[in-house]
C-alpha cells in the first residue's frame, strides 16, 4: 500500500529544503510509493538523448526531476506563504485546509 503525500499533483508548492528553497511552483507528477514529487522550474537535470523519430535533433534535454516530499509545503494564497495542513471533515469528506486561516485546498 502506498504512503499518503500532504501534496497532490496541481498544487501549488514552497520548496523549504535545498539548493531551489524558497522557490514556487505547482506539482507535476506525485509518488506516493516513493515519497517525492517533481516541482515544475525546480530540480532541473540534463539528459543526453540521441536523435529518435520523435526528436530528430537529439543533444541535451532539460527536464524537472524528483525532490522529496518532505522539502515541499503547500503554498496557501491567503498567507502568502507555504502553511502546514489541516485535514477537516466537511458534509461527510475530509478535505485539506491551511492551519493558520482554515483556506480550503481541495475543492
Amino acid at each position: 500500500m502506498a504512503n499518503k503525500l500532504h501534496v497532490k499533483k496541481g498544487d501549488t508548492v514552497v520548496v523549504i529544503a535545498g539548493k531551489d528553497a524558497g522557490t514556487t511552483g505547482k506539482v507535476l507528477a506525485a509518488s506516493p510509493s516513493k515519497g517525492k514529487v517533481v516541482v515544475a522550474g525546480v530540480a532541473k537535470i540534463k539528459r543526453h538523448t540521441k536523435p529518435s523519430k520523435k526528436d530528430p535533433q537529439g543533444g541535451i534535454m532539460e527536464k524537472e526531476s524528483f525532490i522529496d516530499a518532505s522539502n515541499v509545503m503547500p503554498y496557501c494564497p491567503k498567507c502568502k506563504k507555504g502553511v502546514r495542513i489541516a485535514r477537516v471533515v466537511e458534509n461527510g469528506k475530509t478535505v485539506r485546509a491551511c492551519v493558520k486561516c482554515g483556506t480550503k485546498f481541495d475543492k
